[in-house]
């Protein structure tokens, strides 16, 4: 994954207000769920909760669908999975260790 796109994620997810609404997407799963009921869950108003999901889509961290007049919110695990990657990927590799294995060199 790219600097870059690893940077606009984290960015996006720091603010608390978006990192809860990602949270909440996370607990939904692969269905996703509705945004009125986001914005029910969490006293967001609608305003305020769309800016938020449209930075978030702007990361690449959301997708929206439409079924009939419901708009669905699905978190794309795919990509938080290869930020969490991205984090992870080095580590230790200074200290010739595993993560994990603090103390004992790598064999």
């Amino acid at each position: 994954m790219e600097l870059d796109a690893v940077a606009k994620a984290l960015k996006e997810l720091g603010h608390p207000t978006r990192l809860t609404i990602f949270r909440r997407l996370v607990r939904s799963g692969y269905n996703g769920i509705a945004v009125g009921e986001v914005q029910e869950d969490l006293g967001i108003p609608g305003s305020t909760l769309s800016h938020h999901l449209s930075s978030l889509m702007s990361a690449g961290l959301i997708a929206q669908r439409r079924e009939g007049r419901v708009l669905y919110c699905v978190a794309q695990f795919e990509q938080l999975e290869a930020v969490l990657a991205f984090l992870q990927d080095e580590c230790c590799v200074d200290e010739g260790q595993e993560p994990g294995r603090e103390g004992k060199a790598r064999t």
